[in-house]
């Protein structure tokens, strides 16, 4: 499972020009589900990234989480990331998951995040989206 996860001030989802998902403080999450991954894979990312200490406290230092600071979450399932470029221009995706067991574990993961009680919206899976997003630092980290 790798995760692109950006602190944000705002992120949107649109699918076919209309918007279908939107949030305002917290976090946008990439999620690309691997052959292999698990769902004890998916709680344990699930777990880190809604524990992360990544927004600032009352003195300017990332110390507080999500949880902490109340925020939302906008989690996107994004196959490309588990694309390789290693060889030639075209990127290979043998390592992304089967689309059914992918959407299965994605969900898992976002049911893990929202037993936190965090608002959790989503994008659509296996759709062509448009992700907006204001990201907030900017803060960015690669996870897994």
């Amino acid at each position: 499972m790798k995760i692109v996860l950006q602190r944000v001030k705002q992120a949107i989802v649109k699918v076919r020009n209309q918007s279908y998902s939107q949030i305002d403080q917290g976090i946008c999450l990439f999620v690309g589900i691997e052959k292999g991954d698990t769902e004890e894979n998916a709680f344990h990312w699930a777990m880190k990234v809604s524990g992360l200490r990544i927004f600032h406290d009352s003195e300017g230092k990332m110390n507080r989480s999500l949880l902490d600071v109340q925020g939302e979450v906008l989690a996107v399932s994004q196959f490309t990331l588990a694309g390789s470029v290693k060889k030639g221009r075209r990127p290979s995706f043998d390592h992304a998951e089967e689309q059914r067991k992918a959407e299965s574990l994605f969900k898992y993961f976002v049911e893990c995040l929202k037993k936190r009680d965090i608002s959790v919206k989503t994008g659509k899976f296996g759709a062509l989206m448009e992700v907006s997003l204001v990201n907030d630092g900017p803060v960015t980290f690669i996870i897994g």
